[in-house]
């Protein structure tokens, strides 16, 4: 995978800065001074995933475009609570930005007993990036093939059935307690470090089932050593359009990744709208929209008053699979 990202990152450093270059949408107006310096972008996460990778797709494009360095910075831990929290305490000036997740602001605030951030007050939405489907895999040696017949397997079979996911609270634990919500089974739920982990436990039979990210899980899928059964988005994902959606099965089901831009509450306007412009270019480009489709995503670049409003709806929903579920970390 990271020699997948490193070519997606490779292959965008010419084309992606000259389209951004031309599109009338990547020149704002003022501030015109900004950035005269390096400009960082956290990830609250390691180096070498999804998160990592889109961060790094927009910091060569706007690096090549402006001529000013952004050099990505993984701070990870505690759920992406780390590297956020540097960002949350960050001068207000556009010169440090958070690459945020479902997890960073749309569960975590109702996971952790204690935050130390406050994702709507300390943090200025930008743009969603991208939105990653998880997909519904299973070992092949269970003997169910859609969504449905899960189901019915579930409640002929209580507690019977392990999924795994990379950690409590993390999206891919959430879609499996989402799922249990929607239809009323139960199973047991073992967490890992990593989807690397997940999926060499469901491939050995350690567990059972995962909602894991598409990017490792379609290959595996592919190559026959798990079952792909459904994608966990409204709609059917373009790497793989002849699996089905679970909300086929359950109408409204919805549980998909999204990684978007974020700044410190307080920074000047300009340099919000300049971001979110640079972003809706970089991300328009088919240079870019096909590297993503390559690995699962799809690009999803808006402004900062629908990325509030998506994020409105997003934390409503996990706040009540959260409470739901009973999910909590210290």
């Amino acid at each position: 995978m990271r020699k997948l990202f490193a070519a997606v990152a490779a292959v965008l450093l010419a084309g992606t800065a000259t389209a951004a270059a031309q599109s009338p949408a990547a020149q704002p107006g003022p501030p015109a001074a900004w950035p005269t310096r390096q400009v960082t972008i956290v990830v609250p996460f390691t180096a070498g995933g999804t998160t990592d990778m889109f961060a790094r797709i927009f910091a060569n494009a706007m690096q090549q475009k402006t001529g000013t360095p952004f050099v990505v910075e993984n701070r990870a831990g505690a759920g992406g609570n780390i590297g956020s929290t540097v960002v949350a305490r960050a001068p207000k000036d556009g010169y440090t930005l958070l690459v945020g997740t479902v997890s960073t602001h749309a569960i975590n605030a109702f996971v952790y007993k204690s935050m130390p951030h406050d994702v709507e007050k300390d943090f200025q939405p930008v743009s969603l990036f991208a939105r990653l489907p998880n997909l519904l895999v299973v070992n092949p040696k269970l003997p169910v093939k859609t969504v449905a017949e899960l189901t019915d397997y579930l409640k002929k079979n209580p507690d019977k059935l392990v999924f795994g996911s990379s950690g409590v609270g993390a999206s891919n634990h959430l879609a499996g307690e989402l799922f249990k919500i929607r239809t009323g089974t139960t199973m047991t739920h073992v967490p890992y470090r990593s989807s690397n982990e997940i999926m060499n436990n469901l491939i050995g039979g350690h567990i059972d089932l995962a909602f894991d990210n598409m990017t490792l899980a379609w290959p595996q899928a592919k190559s026959g050593t798990v079952r792909a059964i459904a994608v966990t988005s409204l709609e059917r994902s373009p790497v793989a359009p002849d699996v089905p959606t679970i909300a086929e099965t359950l109408p409204g089901f919805d549980a998909t990744s999204w990684h978007g831009l974020f700044v410190p509450a307080g920074t000047p306007r300009p340099v919000v709208d300049r971001l979110a412009a640079e972003t809706k270019a970089i991300f328009s480009t088919p240079e870019v929209q096909k590297m993503l489709a390559d690995v699962g995503a799809v690009a999803a670049p808006n402004t900062p008053e629908a990325f509030a409003t998506f994020l409105a709806a997003e934390r409503k929903k996990w706040q009540e699979v959260v409470k739901a579920a009973g999910v909590q970390q210290p």
